[in-house]
């Protein structure tokens, strides 16, 4: 059975969807919904180095509410609407991660849901059930 969670230390959805799910096997997996710079009362950080800081803060938060950590994380995708903020992405990404290595990709996008959002992050967790 699905877990679908919201947990109270992440921006509660903007729309109809979980931002985490969680399936148990021989491993949890954990899907987590697109994080982006804002805080809990939806107010967009100024900047693309704030958001981009908020946004990986809000996946640590999502991964830390079910129990895992960024070690955990599988794969994460991150959607920019600036080609050059890939650098100021990465640094966000490496403060916040720290040594992990998962598998990456990353979209320059047009825009994305909210025209004030500058990034968004997802990501995939598993752990040893």
């Amino acid at each position: 059975m699905l877990n679908f969670l919201n947990p109270p230390s992440a921006p509660p959805p903007f729309s109809r969807y979980s931002q985490m799910v969680s399936a148990p096997e021989n491993y949890r997996w954990l899907y987590i919904s697109g994080q982006v710079g804002c805080d809990r009362e939806h107010k967009t950080a100024q900047g693309f180095a704030a958001q981009a800081e908020l946004a990986w803060r809000n996946l640590a938060a999502c991964l830390e509410a079910d129990g895992m950590t960024v070690q955990d994380l599988v794969k994460v995708n991150v959607m920019l609407t600036r080609a050059g903020d890939v650098p100021a992405s990465r640094i966000a990404r490496d403060k916040i991660l720290g040594g992990a290595q998962p598998a990456s990709t990353l979209i320059v996008v047009s825009s994305l849901a909210n025209p004030e959002w500058l990034i968004e992050v997802e990501g995939i967790a598993a752990r040893a059930a």
